[in-house]
């Protein structure tokens, strides 16, 4: 492992403490110069509360913490920005009402205002659209809406802004899951380049695999702990997976390779489908059949599971239920007939983060939760939540929760359990496992895979081929807003033939 003797970072058993729980506890770690370091462990283990802490975010309750071998105690993230810690978070940490630029530079304008106080927008926004150009995303505008970016468009202006401080220390938590395959490339080149320069990465990842080739060293946390260290390349996928968890993890995530039996009966027909980002979209969706769909970054997939959800409007084509000889047109048409929607951003689109476990289940399940004039039930909104905790096994304090409280995975089941519970015939699933760890994955897997057994048919798209391929009966490849090729299961489908067709 090559690196330089320089300590960019270290923390001394630092503590955090959220009411009885210990978030952290007697944690200590130190990032050389040049380094890549790897931070894992399973949604609750303390991984994002360190970097919190690291980052500004929140206050620690013990410890010391040193950036350049001179202690380091910052305030806000804005304190830690102006000592060149430069954070990307996992969950989304932009201002929809802003243009990307002012986004970049939020809280460090100074440098762009006049001598009389007033903003320099022609100059702001020249230096952001530089910094997007310089880290190789020319394609996305600085003076353009913040809100009508895609999660991967923002998480890219996240990174951005990370960026242009010149960071010693870069945090990634969990953004490759939010990338396509090209965009992740990039991120990488971009890794390693700091590497060279002498800086310090410590990122975030739940892809075991991804995390072992790109890092020279990984921490391992479990219960608020570090309860191992390993050089990359003297480990193995296997080892990480059983040092998380404290046993060994089977390796089967995914289906059966075998071919399992789809229904005759066709239950989604998409026709000739267009919209600003895809056009002349035409697929069949059968009864108890799994279609993935996959592409490079602006390909129109995240788009097009929106527009089938009539989430996102179109400019033309259908979309039809045949067994119920209806057309969807609009979102809650869509959930009556039978449809439900996991979006790709869970914490803007999906789920009202300030509110309870219990509403937020109520809310997509107002059928099984209404009363007489469509009030709610509150007897029955509990009973459904409680079902759902028990199903899933979320990991809360009860149905009131809020939801804001839990970790990314068990959000994420929150978001899931919500559809499931209610046996929709019909389920499109964009990303679900993203920002979840191998435990809810292994879990999220076996739940698709129980819900095709018992009849349900799903739209599956994913920026993540291996899920792609474990779990489809068919994959549609989509290439500048089409459809290029539908390749089916029994064919024997592998990364190489999909990524040939997707560049």
């Amino acid at each position: 492992m090559e690196q330089s003797g320089n300590i960019i970072f270290k923390a001394e058993s630092m503590r955090k403490y959220f009411g009885v729980t210990h978030a952290n506890d007697d944690v200590s770690i130190e990032i050389p110069a040049g380094q890549i370091r790897g931070l894992i462990g399973e949604n609750g283990s303390g991984k994002s509360t360190l970097i919190s802490m690291i980052a500004g975010i929140s206050r620690k309750d013990f410890g010391m913490m040193y950036l350049c071998g001179k202690p380091y105690e910052p305030e806000s993230p804005l304190g830690a920005r102006n000592c060149k810690i430069g954070t990307v978070v996992q969950e989304l940490g932009l201002i929809d009402g802003l243009p990307v630029g002012m986004n970049l530079f939020l809280g460090a304008m100074d440098p762009f205002k006049r001598k009389n106080g007033i903003l320099d927008t022609k100059k702001l926004f020249a230096e952001a659209q530089h910094q997007l150009k310089k880290w190789g995303f020319p394609g996305i505008s600085a003076r353009q809406s913040t809100e009508s970016l895609s999660v991967e468009n923002k998480k890219i202006v996240e990174l951005v802004r990370a960026l242009s401080i010149n960071p010693e220390l870069l945090i990634l938590d969990e953004i490759t899951q939010a990338l396509s395959l090209n965009n992740r490339k990039k991120l990488i080149d971009i890794i390693i380049q700091l590497k060279r320069e002498g800086k310090a990465v410590l990122i975030v990842t739940h892809d075991i695999e991804e995390m072992v080739a790109i890092t020279d060293f990984i921490t391992v946390m479990r219960d608020g702990r570090i309860v191992a260290e390993r050089e990359s390349e003297q480990t193995t996928t296997g080892e990480i997976k059983r040092l998380m968890v404290g046993r060994d993890i089977n390796n089967v995530y995914y289906r059966e390779s075998e071919l399992s039996p789809i229904g005759e009966d066709t239950v989604l027909e998409v026709r000739n489908l267009c919209s600003d980002k895809f056009r002349n979209v035409s697929f069949d969706l059968h009864k108890g059949e799994i279609v993935g769909i996959c592409g490079l970054s602006d390909s129109g997939i995240h788009e097009l599971a929106e527009s089938l959800f009539t989430v996102r409007k179109v400019k033309g084509g259908t979309i039809t239920l045949p067994g119920k000889n209806a057309a969807l047109k609009t979102p809650k048409q869509a959930m009556d007939l039978g449809v439900g929607y996991v979006p790709k951003d869970r914490d803007h689109q999906a789920l009202m983060v300030h509110d309870s476990i219990k509403h937020n289940i109520a809310l997509a399940a107002v059928e099984m939760t209404k009363q007489a004039f469509g009030f709610l039930n509150p007897a029955k909104a509990e009973k459904l939540s409680e079902d759902a905790i028990s199903r899933f096994q979320i990991k809360t304090s009860g149905p009131d929760q809020t939801v804001s409280g839990l970790s990314g995975g068990n959000r994420q089941k929150v978001n899931l359990a919500r559809w499931t519970i209610q046996n929709k015939d019909v389920l499109i699933l964009d990303c679900p496992t993203r920002g979840v760890d191998i435990g809810v994955k292994a879990y999220i897997y076996r739940t698709m895979t129980v819900a095709k057994e018992n009849g349900v048919s799903i739209i599956l798209v994913s920026d993540e081929l291996p899920e792609i391929i474990g779990m489809s009966d068919t994959v549609l490849v989509m290439k500048e807003g089409e459809i290029v090729k539908q390749i089916p299961r029994s064919s024997g489908f592998s990364e190489e033939t999909i990524i040939e067709v997707m560049i």
